[in-house]
């Protein structure tokens, strides 16, 4: 099972005079991990690389930042595959400490800038949530919205016209219990909608 993290977490690692500060959170996509990685330039504008690596199924990526091609985004990115991890976005910002690490030295640093900063890490389970439309009777919205709660489901959009029309969403193993229980209790009285309705 894949996992997210919670919150974000912070390394930092002096290795022969430079400086990398790492940092791991959950990130939705390429746009969020793009926008962390220029709030970071401006956070740190004397620093002389900002890599980052994003893990978020088709919007993958992996940045180097002007270090050599391979030794800080692609091991970055290893590191957060190896830990099952998904929606998650790893930057280490570098100062430069005037002497190089060579290749080899280059990955051990982003990779463990990566990995302190995931040791302080909470992960959580990420688990697939189910999107559920219906229309029902005027006098069944209030059955309705208590077996939501009760199911910690997400209310979405409520539109009130002949009938009333609920979005919901709930954690996809909990869907096909849900619309049965609510089938059961409204006696067939609730319309199930699909997605392109």
């Amino acid at each position: 099972m894949p996992f997210s993290l919670a919150g974000p977490a912070h390394s930092e690692l002096i290795i022969k005079k430079s400086r990398f500060i790492g940092c791991v959170q959950a990130c939705a996509g390429r746009e969020a991990a793009l926008a962390r990685v220029a709030e970071l330039r401006a956070q740190h504008p004397n620093a002389v690389h900002v890599c980052w690596a994003l893990l978020a199924g088709g919007q993958s990526a992996a940045n180097d930042d002007g270090e050599p091609g391979g030794t800080a985004g692609r091991p970055m990115l290893e590191v957060l595959r190896h830990q099952d991890l998904e929606l998650v976005l790893a930057t280490v910002v570098r100062y430069w400490g005037g002497v190089k690490l060579g290749a080899g030295g280059l990955v051990r640093a982003y990779t463990d800038a990566v990995a302190q900063a995931l040791l302080h890490a909470e992960k959580v389970p990420l688990v697939k949530q189910a999107s559920l439309r219906c229309t029902l009777p005027y006098a069944l919205e209030g059955l309705v919205r208590r077996e939501i709660e009760l199911a910690q489901a997400q209310l979405g959009e409520v539109l009130h016209g002949a009938q009333v029309q609920m979005s919901l969403s709930l954690p996809e193993p909990a869907s096909a219990a849900f619309v049965a229980r609510l089938n059961e209790a409204a006696q067939g009285r609730i319309g199930w909608l699909r997605s392109e309705d």
